[in-house]
């Protein structure tokens, strides 16, 4: 693992042309100022700043892990992530276009995304769900991006909307690699897989059932189309399928072929249940309970206050609920392909999209910018690196890389 040593190794990649383009930035850690923490994750080891690289003044995301104080299994899930980064050319993956090593830190640079992530704007912009227009916009990117690598001969296995990524120039990203899964063996490419990702109990939503039964059948591609459909969920309502559960009851449920659906909601009291209307794609198979989402998707215990008290007008499009019905499907081979789904007619409308479209599916949400404080450099790193500077700014944390 010759990437991880201290002695300020470096490999750079090529990267898209426009402004998410970083391959002309250097590797060294002293050019580089810390603005404001972005987000957390990586179980809590790696922390995103936003950075300046000084001599051109470019904004860039900076994902920094504490090397000594990860485990053996986690270096391995690092040096994957960065070697597939060598691997994967396209345009709708977050690669590490830039890594380098300073002290104990392995740092990752990747282009700003100025937006965000899905999770984020869901929470901050969109808490009763986005439009139709910019989920189909956001998963016809993601699915590009499974397309590729499904292709490829891997399996994502972390497919969620903090792993969804939009830059200001309007590109849809997947992060996330750190979780991603070969299926080729010995040059052939095997029709299942049985590796269980180490993830968080937090991840439990979005795997599909057939991962999570761990059993002889194992799993494939198509896990990541059911793990799409509960992000489509997501999207729609605000809230994650399944996530008010314990982990015991969501595998219960998950494996007794329960499934979510799309509630159609008129604006009526809660308690007026002639306002909800379960669409045809959400019909309970019969062989067990489904899980409806969309405004009214809190389980009964969670906080009162947690609940929206008067839903505002929701009402999917027929090939919205199609789209999620197709992807949920209890059996991996009923859902169809990345390939398969990018043409069904859920995604027609991308085409119509532009940039300045875009930024109007995206109002009120606004793009990071560079804090206006000035900055504090910080005190001498123990090891005898130069350090990378920090600014005082305590902006709110916006990506989620867990």
């Amino acid at each position: 693992m010759s990437f991880l040593s201290c002695d300020g190794s470096e490999y750079t990649l090529q990267g898209p042309a426009g402004g998410d383009d970083i391959t002309g930035l250097s590797p060294e850690p002293a050019h580089y100022q810390l603005l404001s923490e972005l987000g957390r994750g990586f179980n809590n080891l790696s922390q995103v700043n936003m950075a300046r690289h000084i001599p051109t003044g470019q904004l860039v995301a900076i994902k920094q892990t504490n090397l000594d104080e990860c485990t053996e299994e986690e270096l391995l899930q690092l040096m994957n992530e960065v070697l597939l980064s060598r691997l994967f050319r396209h345009p709708n993956l977050l690669t590490s276009r830039l890594v380098f090593s300073s002290c104990c830190q392995l740092c990752v640079l990747t282009p700003l995304m100025a937006y965000g992530s899905a999770d984020t704007l869901l929470r901050t912009y969109f808490p009763d769900g986005m439009s139709e227009s910019l989920i189909a916009y956001l998963l016809y990117g993601v699915l590009k991006a499974l397309e590729y690598l499904h292709r490829m001969g891997y399996v994502h296995r972390g497919v969620k909307a903090s792993h969804i990524l939009l830059s200001g120039e309007g590109r849809v990203y997947l992060s996330g690699l750190h979780s991603v899964y070969s299926m080729m063996r010995e040059g052939k490419r095997m029709r299942a897989v049985f590796d269980m990702p180490h993830h968080s109990p937090a991840l439990l939503p979005w795997l599909s059932p057939e991962l999570l039964r761990q059993d002889l059948h194992g799993y494939g591609v198509k896990s990541d189309i059911y793990s799409l459909g509960i992000v489509a969920c997501e999207l729609v309502s605000g809230r994650v399928p399944f996530q008010d559960m314990p982990p015991t009851q969501m595998l219960l449920q998950k494996l007794r072929g329960s499934h979510c659906c799309l509630l159609d909601v008129a604006p009526f009291p809660l308690g007026e249940l002639g306002g909800l209307k379960v669409s045809r794609s959400g019909v309970d198979s019969g062989i067990g309970e489904s899980v409806a989402t969309g405004s009214l998707t809190h389980s009964a215990t969670a906080p009162p206050t947690d609940r929206p008290q008067s839903p505002g007008p929701k009402n999917h499009s027929v090939t919205l609920h199609n789209l999620v019905q197709l992807c949920l499907q209890q059996q991996p081979e009923r859902r169809p392909s990345a390939s398969t789904l990018l043409t069904h007619a859920f995604f027609k409308q991308v085409k119509r999209h532009t940039r300045d479209t875009f930024l109007s599916l995206m109002y009120p949400a606004v793009p990071l910018t560079s804090p206006e404080d000035p900055p504090v450099s910080s005190p001498p790193a123990p090891c005898g690196h130069a350090p990378m500077s920090t600014s005082t700014d305590t902006t709110e944390a916006v990506w989620d890389f867990s």
